[in-house]
């Protein structure tokens, strides 16, 4: 059941009802008797999990982050690093 906010012309006053969607809007404020009107609020309602919109492309789009993983992928296959430890070379005073 969804609740609405309704806020008073007369005394400001803001009040959340719970409400049916086939019932009709509340018309008069139950404080000062003066008259209600419907406020738009935003919704609480969020996406979670894997595959919504917020994980998947929030600021990106689609084809720069296929992009990004190919550049990746390419160059993850590239040559081993050499892991053989480098010798410094000195010069000598003689």
């Amino acid at each position: 059941m969804p609740i609405y906010e309704y806020e008073c012309t007369q005394c400001g006053r803001v009040e959340e009802v719970m409400q049916h969607f086939s019932e009709k809007p509340l018309k008069t404020c139950r404080k000062c008797s003066g008259k209600l009107h419907k406020l738009i609020s935003r919704s609480s309602f969020h996406l979670k999990g894997n595959g919504w919109y917020v994980t998947d492309y929030a600021g990106k789009s689609g084809a720069d982050t296929a992009a990004q993983s190919d550049n990746k992928k390419k160059s993850d296959t590239g040559s081993p690093p050499d892991s053989s430890p480098k010798k410094k070379e000195t010069k000598s005073d003689t």
